[in-house]
Protein backbone atom coordinates (compact mmCIF):
# COMPACT_ATOMS: atom_id res chain seq x y z
CA UNK A 1 0.00 0.00 0.00
CA UNK A 2 0.90 3.65 -1.10
CA UNK A 3 -1.55 5.45 0.67
CA UNK A 4 -0.02 8.51 2.58
CA UNK A 5 3.53 7.42 1.66
CA UNK A 6 6.13 10.14 0.73
CA UNK A 7 7.92 10.09 -2.47
CA UNK A 8 10.65 12.26 -2.96
CA UNK A 9 11.67 13.45 -6.64
CA UNK A 10 14.10 14.44 -8.80
CA UNK A 11 13.79 16.27 -12.30
CA UNK A 12 9.73 16.93 -11.82
CA UNK A 13 9.88 19.45 -13.18
CA UNK A 14 10.90 18.29 -16.63
CA UNK A 15 8.63 16.46 -19.37
CA UNK A 16 8.21 13.08 -18.17
CA UNK A 17 8.61 14.59 -14.09
CA UNK A 18 5.39 16.36 -14.65
CA UNK A 19 3.37 13.57 -15.81
CA UNK A 20 5.42 11.00 -13.16
CA UNK A 21 4.24 13.63 -10.54
CA UNK A 22 0.77 13.37 -11.11
CA UNK A 23 1.02 9.35 -11.62
CA UNK A 24 2.56 8.77 -8.35
CA UNK A 25 -0.39 11.06 -7.03
CA UNK A 26 -2.79 8.86 -8.47
CA UNK A 27 -1.13 6.01 -6.69
CA UNK A 28 -1.58 7.41 -3.29
CA UNK A 29 1.90 8.90 -2.88
CA UNK A 30 2.44 12.30 -1.13
CA UNK A 31 4.58 14.05 -3.43
CA UNK A 32 7.96 16.12 -2.41
CA UNK A 33 9.78 17.18 -5.55
CA UNK A 34 13.15 19.60 -5.77
CA UNK A 35 13.00 22.05 -7.52
CA UNK A 36 14.75 25.34 -8.41
CA UNK A 37 11.80 27.61 -7.62
CA UNK A 38 8.17 26.58 -7.44
CA UNK A 39 6.81 25.25 -10.55
CA UNK A 40 3.45 27.05 -12.28
CA UNK A 41 3.41 25.04 -14.95
CA UNK A 42 -0.04 24.31 -15.76
CA UNK A 43 0.70 20.50 -15.62
CA UNK A 44 0.87 20.94 -11.91
CA UNK A 45 -2.36 22.34 -11.47
CA UNK A 46 -4.58 20.77 -8.81
CA UNK A 47 -1.45 19.02 -7.21
CA UNK A 48 -0.43 19.11 -4.01
CA UNK A 49 2.84 18.83 -3.27
CA UNK A 50 5.69 20.02 -1.28
CA UNK A 51 8.97 21.67 -3.06
CA UNK A 52 12.19 21.57 -1.51
CA UNK A 53 14.28 24.52 -2.95
CA UNK A 54 17.95 23.36 -4.62
CA UNK A 55 19.56 21.09 -7.06
CA UNK A 56 21.36 17.75 -7.79
CA UNK A 57 24.25 19.71 -6.27
CA UNK A 58 23.28 20.91 -3.33
CA UNK A 59 24.36 18.80 -0.59
CA UNK A 60 21.59 20.46 2.26
CA UNK A 61 18.81 20.46 -0.50
CA UNK A 62 19.37 16.62 -1.40
CA UNK A 63 19.31 15.96 2.36
CA UNK A 64 16.41 17.71 2.82
CA UNK A 65 14.33 16.13 -0.06
CA UNK A 66 14.85 12.48 0.86
CA UNK A 67 14.41 13.25 5.02
CA UNK A 68 12.00 11.13 5.88
CA UNK A 69 10.51 9.53 2.31
CA UNK A 70 9.67 5.61 2.24
CA UNK A 71 10.37 6.06 -1.92
CA UNK A 72 13.24 8.40 -3.78
CA UNK A 73 12.34 8.78 -7.78
CA UNK A 74 15.07 10.21 -9.61
CA UNK A 75 14.20 10.89 -12.51
CA UNK A 76 16.88 14.48 -12.94
CA UNK A 77 19.37 14.26 -15.56
CA UNK A 78 21.22 16.06 -18.61
CA UNK A 79 19.64 14.67 -22.36
CA UNK A 80 21.63 17.11 -24.24
CA UNK A 81 25.15 19.44 -22.93
CA UNK A 82 27.30 21.22 -24.59
CA UNK A 83 30.57 18.77 -23.00
CA UNK A 84 31.06 15.57 -22.16
CA UNK A 85 31.88 16.92 -18.62
CA UNK A 86 28.64 18.36 -18.26
CA UNK A 87 27.07 14.55 -18.25
CA UNK A 88 29.44 13.51 -15.51
CA UNK A 89 28.56 16.18 -13.05
CA UNK A 90 24.83 16.28 -13.40
CA UNK A 91 23.98 12.32 -14.17
CA UNK A 92 27.30 10.42 -12.67
CA UNK A 93 27.88 13.30 -9.61
CA UNK A 94 24.43 13.91 -9.26
CA UNK A 95 23.26 10.62 -8.88
CA UNK A 96 26.37 9.60 -6.80
CA UNK A 97 24.93 12.98 -4.20
CA UNK A 98 21.52 11.37 -3.92
CA UNK A 99 23.26 8.14 -2.93
CA UNK A 100 24.79 9.90 -0.22
CA UNK A 101 22.24 11.59 0.78
CA UNK A 102 19.91 8.92 1.43
CA UNK A 103 23.00 6.75 2.93
CA UNK A 104 23.37 9.30 5.64
CA UNK A 105 19.38 9.91 6.08
CA UNK A 106 17.64 7.38 9.42
CA UNK A 107 15.59 5.82 7.02
CA UNK A 108 15.13 3.14 4.80
CA UNK A 109 13.55 3.60 1.30
CA UNK A 110 13.67 2.47 -1.75
CA UNK A 111 15.33 4.42 -4.46
CA UNK A 112 14.03 4.43 -7.99
CA UNK A 113 16.80 5.43 -11.01
CA UNK A 114 15.00 6.56 -14.25
CA UNK A 115 17.96 5.29 -16.77
CA UNK A 116 17.30 5.18 -20.26
CA UNK A 117 17.60 2.80 -22.92
CA UNK A 118 21.12 4.17 -23.95
CA UNK A 119 22.82 2.91 -20.99
CA UNK A 120 22.93 -0.60 -23.20
CA UNK A 121 25.31 0.92 -25.35
CA UNK A 122 28.10 3.24 -23.39
CA UNK A 123 30.20 3.47 -26.36
CA UNK A 124 28.17 5.13 -28.18
CA UNK A 125 28.35 9.08 -26.60
CA UNK A 126 28.49 10.82 -23.51
CA UNK A 127 25.45 10.70 -22.27
CA UNK A 128 25.07 6.80 -22.73
CA UNK A 129 28.37 6.18 -20.90
CA UNK A 130 26.76 8.92 -17.77
CA UNK A 131 23.55 6.87 -17.59
CA UNK A 132 25.47 3.48 -16.98
CA UNK A 133 27.91 5.12 -14.74
CA UNK A 134 24.97 6.51 -13.14
CA UNK A 135 23.26 3.04 -12.44
CA UNK A 136 26.60 1.08 -11.01
CA UNK A 137 26.98 4.66 -8.88
CA UNK A 138 23.62 3.17 -6.86
CA UNK A 139 24.34 -0.35 -7.25
CA UNK A 140 27.94 -0.09 -5.39
CA UNK A 141 27.18 2.78 -3.14
CA UNK A 142 23.49 2.19 -1.86
CA UNK A 143 23.48 1.04 1.52
CA UNK A 144 22.36 -1.91 2.24
CA UNK A 145 19.26 -1.19 3.91
CA UNK A 146 17.93 0.50 1.12
CA UNK A 147 16.41 -1.10 -1.93
CA UNK A 148 16.79 -0.17 -5.52
CA UNK A 149 15.15 -0.48 -8.83
CA UNK A 150 16.52 0.84 -12.14
CA UNK A 151 14.29 1.57 -15.16
CA UNK A 152 15.27 2.22 -18.67
CA UNK A 153 12.70 3.79 -20.74
CA UNK A 154 13.23 3.74 -24.44
CA UNK A 155 12.66 7.33 -26.58
CA UNK A 156 9.84 8.86 -24.84
CA UNK A 157 7.16 11.10 -26.85
CA UNK A 158 3.58 12.70 -26.23
CA UNK A 159 2.42 16.13 -25.29
CA UNK A 160 4.51 18.99 -24.45
CA UNK A 161 7.32 16.85 -26.10
CA UNK A 162 9.87 19.35 -28.41
CA UNK A 163 12.41 16.47 -29.49
CA UNK A 164 10.10 14.59 -31.38
CA UNK A 165 8.30 17.97 -33.10
CA UNK A 166 10.51 18.56 -35.90
CA UNK A 167 9.41 15.11 -37.38
CA UNK A 168 6.39 15.89 -37.31
CA UNK A 169 6.89 19.43 -38.63
CA UNK A 170 8.71 17.79 -41.43
CA UNK A 171 5.93 15.70 -42.26
CA UNK A 172 3.42 18.35 -41.92
CA UNK A 173 5.42 20.24 -44.61
CA UNK A 174 5.29 17.03 -46.94
CA UNK A 175 8.56 15.47 -46.23
CA UNK A 176 8.94 12.20 -43.86
CA UNK A 177 12.61 12.36 -42.37
CA UNK A 178 14.33 8.48 -41.89
CA UNK A 179 17.75 7.68 -40.26
CA UNK A 180 18.92 3.86 -39.96
CA UNK A 181 18.71 1.46 -42.50
CA UNK A 182 15.58 -0.50 -43.55
CA UNK A 183 16.01 -2.95 -40.66
CA UNK A 184 17.14 -1.05 -37.72
CA UNK A 185 14.67 -0.83 -34.55
CA UNK A 186 13.62 2.00 -32.47
CA UNK A 187 11.10 1.10 -29.47
CA UNK A 188 9.21 4.15 -28.26
CA UNK A 189 6.79 4.62 -25.62
CA UNK A 190 3.95 7.45 -24.90
CA UNK A 191 4.57 9.57 -22.19
CA UNK A 192 1.99 8.65 -20.23
CA UNK A 193 2.47 5.15 -20.23
CA UNK A 194 6.21 5.92 -19.23
CA UNK A 195 5.12 7.69 -16.21
CA UNK A 196 2.64 4.58 -15.02
CA UNK A 197 5.03 2.59 -15.04
CA UNK A 198 7.36 4.43 -13.06
CA UNK A 199 4.50 4.95 -10.71
CA UNK A 200 3.24 1.72 -10.58
CA UNK A 201 6.82 -0.12 -10.72
CA UNK A 202 8.17 2.33 -8.00
CA UNK A 203 5.27 0.52 -4.97
CA UNK A 204 4.85 -2.99 -6.58
CA UNK A 205 7.98 -3.76 -8.13
CA UNK A 206 10.75 -6.50 -6.50
CA UNK A 207 13.58 -5.30 -4.96
CA UNK A 208 16.75 -4.73 -6.95
CA UNK A 209 15.10 -5.39 -10.32
CA UNK A 210 15.85 -3.77 -13.08
CA UNK A 211 13.12 -3.17 -16.52
CA UNK A 212 13.05 -1.97 -19.96
CA UNK A 213 9.91 0.58 -20.45
CA UNK A 214 8.27 0.46 -24.24
CA UNK A 215 4.62 0.11 -25.82
CA UNK A 216 3.62 -3.43 -26.47
CA UNK A 217 5.86 -3.42 -29.45
CA UNK A 218 8.82 -4.58 -27.40
CA UNK A 219 10.76 -5.04 -31.09
CA UNK A 220 10.60 -1.58 -32.02
CA UNK A 221 9.58 -0.15 -35.00
CA UNK A 222 11.32 0.27 -38.24
CA UNK A 223 11.93 3.62 -39.46
CA UNK A 224 9.37 3.15 -42.46
CA UNK A 225 6.86 2.32 -39.85
CA UNK A 226 7.06 5.60 -38.07
CA UNK A 227 7.11 7.62 -41.05
CA UNK A 228 3.28 5.96 -42.18
CA UNK A 229 2.44 6.30 -38.44
CA UNK A 230 3.50 9.81 -38.70
CA UNK A 231 1.83 11.08 -41.93
CA UNK A 232 -1.93 9.32 -40.99
CA UNK A 233 -1.46 11.00 -37.59
CA UNK A 234 -0.95 14.36 -39.76
CA UNK A 235 -3.68 13.03 -42.10
CA UNK A 236 -0.87 13.98 -45.37
CA UNK A 237 1.09 11.89 -48.13
CA UNK A 238 4.47 13.58 -47.12
CA UNK A 239 7.47 12.22 -49.25
CA UNK A 240 9.30 10.00 -47.65
CA UNK A 241 13.70 11.49 -47.54
CA UNK A 242 15.94 8.62 -46.13
CA UNK A 243 19.21 10.66 -44.56
CA UNK A 244 22.32 8.65 -45.58
CA UNK A 245 24.39 8.35 -42.35
CA UNK A 246 27.30 10.31 -43.81
CA UNK A 247 24.80 12.92 -43.61
CA UNK A 248 23.38 12.39 -39.99
CA UNK A 249 26.84 12.47 -38.71
CA UNK A 250 28.09 15.11 -40.83
CA UNK A 251 25.39 17.41 -39.04
CA UNK A 252 26.13 15.62 -35.66
CA UNK A 253 29.64 17.15 -36.46
CA UNK A 254 28.59 20.41 -37.06
CA UNK A 255 26.71 20.54 -33.97
CA UNK A 256 29.14 19.56 -31.69
CA UNK A 257 31.45 21.95 -33.26
CA UNK A 258 29.28 25.10 -32.68
CA UNK A 259 29.05 23.76 -28.98
CA UNK A 260 32.52 23.88 -28.84
CA UNK A 261 32.93 27.97 -30.12
CA UNK A 262 29.17 28.97 -28.78
CA UNK A 263 26.90 29.15 -26.00
CA UNK A 264 24.63 26.73 -28.02
CA UNK A 265 23.96 23.55 -26.74
CA UNK A 266 22.10 21.43 -29.92
CA UNK A 267 20.53 18.66 -30.00
CA UNK A 268 22.30 17.02 -32.64
CA UNK A 269 26.03 16.43 -32.06
CA UNK A 270 28.16 13.68 -32.93
CA UNK A 271 27.47 11.90 -30.50
CA UNK A 272 23.69 12.06 -30.69
CA UNK A 273 24.20 11.33 -34.03
CA UNK A 274 25.65 7.49 -33.30
CA UNK A 275 23.24 7.13 -31.21
CA UNK A 276 20.47 7.59 -33.47
CA UNK A 277 22.18 5.87 -36.39
CA UNK A 278 22.65 2.70 -33.76
CA UNK A 279 20.55 -0.33 -35.28
CA UNK A 280 19.25 -1.87 -32.38
CA UNK A 281 16.97 0.14 -30.20
CA UNK A 282 14.18 -2.83 -30.04
CA UNK A 283 14.01 -4.64 -26.59
CA UNK A 284 13.95 -8.14 -25.09
CA UNK A 285 10.57 -9.09 -23.84
CA UNK A 286 12.77 -10.89 -20.83
CA UNK A 287 13.38 -7.61 -19.85
CA UNK A 288 9.87 -6.24 -19.66
CA UNK A 289 8.05 -5.83 -16.72
CA UNK A 290 5.91 -8.70 -15.57
CA UNK A 291 2.39 -8.32 -17.04
CA UNK A 292 0.95 -8.48 -13.46
CA UNK A 293 2.38 -5.45 -12.38
CA UNK A 294 2.01 -3.51 -15.48
CA UNK A 295 1.29 -3.08 -18.93
CA UNK A 296 1.22 -0.04 -21.64
CA UNK A 297 -1.99 0.88 -23.09
CA UNK A 298 -1.78 3.54 -26.04
CA UNK A 299 0.06 1.89 -28.85
CA UNK A 300 2.11 4.27 -31.35
CA UNK A 301 -0.96 5.17 -33.94
CA UNK A 302 -3.21 6.24 -31.01
CA UNK A 303 -0.15 7.67 -29.23
CA UNK A 304 0.54 9.95 -32.46
CA UNK A 305 -2.62 11.13 -33.00
CA UNK A 306 -3.11 12.00 -29.31
CA UNK A 307 0.41 14.16 -29.61
CA UNK A 308 -0.59 15.59 -33.16
CA UNK A 309 -4.01 16.70 -31.85
CA UNK A 310 -2.47 18.46 -28.80
CA UNK A 311 0.36 19.74 -30.82
CA UNK A 312 -2.33 21.29 -33.00
CA UNK A 313 -4.30 22.70 -29.98
CA UNK A 314 -1.02 24.63 -29.01
CA UNK A 315 -0.71 26.02 -32.50
CA UNK A 316 3.02 23.69 -32.66
CA UNK A 317 2.07 22.44 -35.69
Amino acid sequence: MTLGKLAAVTGATGFLGRYLVRALASQGWRVRILARRFPVHEQFSGLEMEVVPGDLSSVESLGALVRGADLVVHAAGLVKARKAADFHRVNVEGTAKLVAALNTSGQAARLLLVSSMAAREPQLSAYAASKRQAEDVLRQNLAPRHDWIILRPCAVYGPWDIEILPLFRAANRGVALRTGGKDARICLVHVSDAAGAIAVLAGNAPPRSQYEITDARRKGYGWDEIALATAEALGVRPVNLSLPASLVRLAGGAGSLMARISLATPMLTLDKAREILHADWGSDPALAPPETLWTPEIPLKCGFLKTVTWYKGQGWL
